[in-house]
């Protein structure tokens, strides 16, 4: 055990030490330069299709709303990483980690929008279900079924099994410290819960995600501001602090985290791509089922979900930390705890808990649809689809009774490992997409026409 432990340490270091991060920023930056800074031009129509979309009727096997598909999106970005990996990065890179979380994000909308749009042109019929990501560009797009089947695999590993035994995990701890409820209890009741919803297939999973999904993030909002506001006087000390400790870490904290802008610039990045998943290739599978009528238009809303994920919900955990006095010795959730319960006691503990349950529970509903997907691709068959969903449920309670740092280290390698292929597609597609996002903005938004909209792939874009 331990020399597994050790290697697959090891390859987390080479992964998430500098390639990843490379790789995704590098894809994040081609695309911002080859959309032409498709982040900034769409972003009102980016806010005008997420939040005030018409609706396209229930889910069902065709798919689901626009809107439904961006907070089953959302319900995966918006998890455990939110509470504790804005405080792991202020703790291990300093306030300025946060600036560079932002820029990371930024970017990121430009690689979010690709993989949306390719979702959307890529996506099929799968036993009377319409499904679509990576897996399916890779093979129908680039023409790589050994690509898109590595993948599959990966992602189903990663994300439907040991991801979501690691959010278990945080459910059963927090509950645990707050409540004192046993973990094994907890384990038992959130598998039950989630296998009602899985068993109502993608009506039910949109169903929950479109209520829970905007009560969470609000109720979370309104909690953040409180706390800024009981200590309004330290908010634009907690910006300075993020602003200078960007490039000068020691000004920032009086050298109370001796971090470095090595550090900084590190742990923002790293910990910002981990948070909006943009250009991991989770979220298109979401954005893939979206009834809309042209892929465009998915892809502006996918930029909102990057956008909400880091500059709004991570943002608010970030400044609520740094409005009170930072604590060297804490890190991850533990910090974020401290600062909730300055400001609110005991219940600030309370509040960390239940937020805690609906962020990381929102993230198993998602990260199982994900890896749904990916094996009615592998597998073809409904057969399978309830097999994964029970084994699902069983990794749900392990997660909440086990505390293994290896599980960890499991679910960063294979979230590590499915980028590649993803990032591979993305930049082959790469033509495709600028041809889409074109039609979109000449012929569709300015015209009200569109060449390409329809499906299959049009023969145009497949030569390309």
């Amino acid at each position: 055990m331990d020399a597994l432990m050790s290697v697959v340490t090891w390859i987390n270091d080479q992964l998430w030490g500098y390639l990843l991060i490379f790789l995704l920023c590098g894809t994040g930056i081609f695309f911002t330069f080859k959309l032409r800074f498709v982040q900034v031009r769409l972003f009102t129509k980016s806010i005008k299709y997420a939040l005030g979309g018409k609706k396209s009727g229930p889910a069902g096997s065709d798919g689901m709303s626009s809107f439904q598909s961006l907070t089953t999106a959302v319900a995966a970005q918006v998890g455990t990483g939110n509470l504790a990996g804005a405080a792991t990065a202020i703790a291990a890179g300093g306030p300025g980690a946060i600036f560079w979380m932002w820029i990371t994000a930024f970017f990121g909308m430009g690689t979010v929008f690709a993989e949306a749009v390719l979702a959307q042109v890529y996506k099929e019929e799968v036993n009377g279900q319409v499904r679509g990501g990576p897996a399916y560009y890779l093979s129908k797009g680039v023409g790589s079924k050994a690509l898109g089947g590595f993948f599959a695999v990966t992602i189903i590993l990663a994300l439907g099994f040991i991801g979501n035994m690691v959010q278990a995990n945080s459910i059963g701890a927090a509950f645990d410290t707050a409540f004192g409820i046993p973990p094994l209890a907890v384990g038992i009741v959130t598998a039950i819960i989630a296998g009602m919803i899985f068993s109502g297939g993608v009506k039910a999973i949109a169903a929950f995600t479109s209520k829970v999904v905007p009560v969470m993030a609000v109720l979370y909002i309104i909690g953040s501001v409180y706390i800024m506001a009981t200590n309004a006087g330290a908010i634009l000390e907690g910006l300075k602090m993020i602003f200078i400790g960007a490039f000068d870490p020691a000004a920032a904290t009086g050298g109370v985290l001796g971090a470095t802008v090595k550090e900084a610039v590190r742990y923002g990045v790293a910990r910002g791509l981990f948070s909006n998943e943009a250009g991991m290739g989770s979220t298109p599978h979401a954005h893939a089922v979206a009834k809309v009528t042209h892929p465009g238009q998915q892809g502006a809303v996918a930029m909102f979900g990057v956008f909400f994920d880091t500059f709004i919900i991570l943002t608010l955990t970030a400044l609520v930390i740094l409005t009170v006095p930072i604590d060297g010795t804490l890190t991850g959730i533990a910090l974020t705890q401290t600062a909730f319960s300055a400001s609110m006691g005991p219940f600030g503990e309370v509040f960390i808990a239940v937020a805690l349950f609906f962020f990381a529970f929102s993230t198993i509903v998602g990260w199982y649809f994900f890896g749904e997907a990916n094996v009615r691709f592998l597998f073809r068959s409904d057969k399978a689809v309830k097999v994964y969903s029970l084994i699902v449920m069983v990794f749900i309670v392990l997660g909440c009774t086990l505390k293994v740092e290896l599980v960890w280290q499991l679910a960063d390698m294979f979230n590590g490992l499915m980028v590649l292929p993803n990032l591979i597609g993305l930049l082959i597609l790469a033509k495709v997409v600028s041809k889409y996002l074109k039609d979109f903005e000449v012929d569709f938004l300015e015209k009200g026409e569109s060449k390409l909209a329809q499906q299959p792939v049009p023969a145009e874009v497949k030569e390309s």
